[in-house]
Parts: structure tokens; sequence; C-alpha cells
């Protein structure tokens, strides 16, 4: 996509036929057209195809007139609306003083950039891509983000040329190979933020370091250094991003923090700790009782399996059944709450054979045990299948929250 293209997208004929036309096949408009508005008609139909998905992922960028979107694969890997606010409100509380100049050492699209511009006086978008940087630089001259500077360099080559500081730097590495194989060490990732980390720390007072939620956080730590904050992020209870704060001459014990956001980016429920918290918890094992609990992705992904049963007094049902339960039911549990219709239920007798199945460390998945009991998926009820000590248990419940 070239400079001029861009432009184009961006005209208002073009966009009032991307809106008119939100709702139609893309695919079969291409079948109809090889040309349109001077462009060829594969860049509008993939404008119309990837501004369906940005429609919950980036609400605001599909609702301004003259954004133009990225091709499908940088789409995917960029923030979403949702996690690009906290990550701003994150730097807000956690840096103090003044936020005179970040840079994002990893610009892609910018939506990162754009946001943290709402915070910083001053943002450097660092991006070799050419491409990229053209349409990040088209959308923040729409969305007015006049304090943000481009640059098309590498970070390596960004970081060789700067002697000036740095409140942040931001990056978000790259975390697939040539082959596009997914890669699970920092050490691997494009760039290679621990190579970097000597001279990050030398010009910037705070690193902030986001990775895939697959990544594991005690290998994480071993490879990076003065990390101040671990945060692992959710949306709707999906787990999305961990964050790495690093801060500089920092030498304690990180606090890991998890977060379940809303769509919108509100905190629904948070959950914090230190890992040697979770290291001296006990769990307390006991037979299912009249409420199930079961944590959010978030806090499961930060492997605080017997400190959550402590600190909310709650009996954990296995070692390997990461529910939780009580005979009385417990406010403000980071995730989903069951209240126990029925121990020993028939199918037949559910309103409309309909339920929400969920199985926890069961001999069979869901789908499997939804099949076995002849339930449509869907409607009020859920039916879970788990392992106690002493036996296998299939429930049918009530979600509370």
């Amino acid at each position: 996509m070239t400079r001029a293209e861009i432009e184009k997208l961006s005209d208002p004929e073009v966009q009032k036929y991307l809106v008119t036309n939100a709702g139609e096949d893309e695919s079969r408009l291409l079948l109809k057209h090889r040309e349109m508005f001077g462009l060829p008609f594969r860049l509008i139909a993939h404008q119309l195809a990837v501004r369906k998905k940005g429609q919950a992922k980036l609400p605001m960028f599909c609702t301004t007139p003259g954004i133009v979107f990225p091709p499908s694969v940088n789409f995917e890997q960029c923030s979403s609306e949702a996690t690009a606010n906290f990550k701003t409100d994150l730097l807000s509380q956690n840096l103090a003083g003044e936020k005179n100049h970040a840079a994002d050492l990893t610009g892609g699209l910018g939506i990162d950039s754009y946001f943290m511009s709402t915070l910083f006086r001053r943002i450097e978008y660092v991006e070799p891509d050419t491409q990229l940087l053209h349409i990040a630089l088209h959308n923040h001259t729409i969305l007015g983000a006049s304090s943000i500077q481009h640059h098309v360099q590498t970070a390596e080559d960004f970081l060789a040329n700067r002697t000036d500081r740095f409140d942040l730097f931001y990056l978000d590495p790259s975390r697939r190979d040539t082959g596009n194989k997914k890669l699970l060490r920092l050490a691997d990732c494009t760039p290679n933020v621990v190579g970097l980390l000597p001279r990050l720390l030398e010009s910037g007072d705070f690193v902030l370091i986001k990775a895939s939620p697959l990544l594991d956080i005690h290998q994480a730590l071993r490879e990076l250094q003065c990390v101040f904050k671990v945060m692992v992020v959710s949306v709707s209870n999906e787990c999305k991003e961990l964050l790495f704060l690093l801060k500089r001459n920092f030498s304690g014990e990180p606090m890991i923090e998890t977060y379940n956001l809303s769509k919108t980016g509100e905190v629904i429920q948070s959950f914090s700790f230190l890992l040697r918290d979770e290291t001296q918890a006990v769990s307390d094992f006991g037979e299912p009782q009249t409420y199930l609990y079961e944590p959010n992705a978030s806090l499961l992904k930060s492997g605080a399996f017997r400190l959550v049963g402590e600190r909310f007094c709650l009996k954990k049902i296995h070692v390997n059944t990461h529910l939780y339960t009580s005979s009385e039911k417990v406010e403000n549990f980071p995730g989903r709450v069951f209240r126990v219709d029925d121990w020993k239920f028939d199918s037949k007798n559910i309103p409309d054979q309909k339920a929400n199945v969920l199985t926890r460390n069961y001999p069979i998945d869901a789908e499997a045990l939804r099949k076995k009991l002849k339930l449509a998926d869907g409607g009020e009820k859920y039916v879970i299948g788990f392992s106690g000590w002493k036996q296998k248990y299939t429930v049918l419940a009530t979600r509370l929250a």
C-alpha cells in the first residue's frame, strides 16, 4: 500500500462506501469489481474485512472518518483499544513526576503510541516497516496526535543514535520467526529486548514490555532484570497480554498484578501478590459444597492457585482442579461464582435441554460431555464436570457472578 493509496482510501467518498457496505461480503464484492474510486478493489475489500474485526477491537478507529487499516497480520498483532487505554492508565499511576518523553520502539499500527500521547508530552514512534509507518502517520494526523514524532528505523538503530533521556521505553517485540513459528522466549523475539536492556535502562527511567500470554512468567523473570511489576491482562476473561514494567536500579521482588477488563477497558476484577506469598500459602482441601468458584483467566495464568483459596478462606477441591468451594457465598471473588442447584440431575429436566457446559480436570472435554448428556449449547444453567479427591462430579449450577 503506497502513500498515495493510503490517501485515496481516506477520501470521504471511499469512507462513505466502507460505512454503507460494512455488512456486505467483501469476497462477493471482489468478484464484481476490479477497480473503484481509482483504486484496485482488493484494497477496498481488505478495508471492509479488517473494519469488521475492528468494530470490537478498535471501535474509535472505526467511527473516525479517514482512518486506514493495515494488512491483516499487523492488525491481529496490534493492541486493542481496551488494553491500550489500560496501559496508559497504568503508566499514569506508576510513573512519578512529569511524563515528558517516551519512545515506542516497536511502533506497528501506532495504537499504543496514540494512547500514550495523551499522557506524555512527546512520543517517538519507531518502526522499520515503511508501509506501517505511513499508515500510522496518516492515522495519527487524522486523530490530531501532533506530539508523535515518526522514525523509519529499527529499535537498535534508533537507540544507537540517541543521547537524550527518556521517561519510558515501550516495546512489543515480534513473537514469530521468519517461518511464522511462535517464539516463547523474549531473547528470541525481534527486537531482542534482553540484549537491549542495558542500553534501555541506561537511557530510560522505566521500560514497559508487552509479551504474549503464552510466555512463561518465571522464564521471563529469569531473562529480565529490574522488573518492578508483572501485569497479567485479560479482556472479558480472555488472557490478552503480559506486561513487564522495569524500573531503573530496582532490585526488589516484583509485584504480580492480575486484571480482568471489560470490553471497553474498565477493570472488573483484580488480584495482586508477591511470588513468595504463593510459595508460602497453604491450600485447604475439601469436597465440594454449595458454592463453586473459578478464578478468572489472568489469575490462573499468574499461578496463584494456593493463595487465592487462602485469601478468600475457600477450600480447594483437588490439587489439579482449579475450582474452590464454600458453604456460604464469598463476595468479590476474582472469577466466576456458581451455586450448585443439583448434584445428580436428569438432563431431560433442564429447561429446553440447553446448558453451558464446563469441565475442569475431568475425563472428557466440555463438548464430549455436552453430547453425552444430549444438551444444546446456551441457556441460563451450567453443567460443570470436575474431579474431587474422592470422586468425579457432574453438577447442575447457576452462575451468580
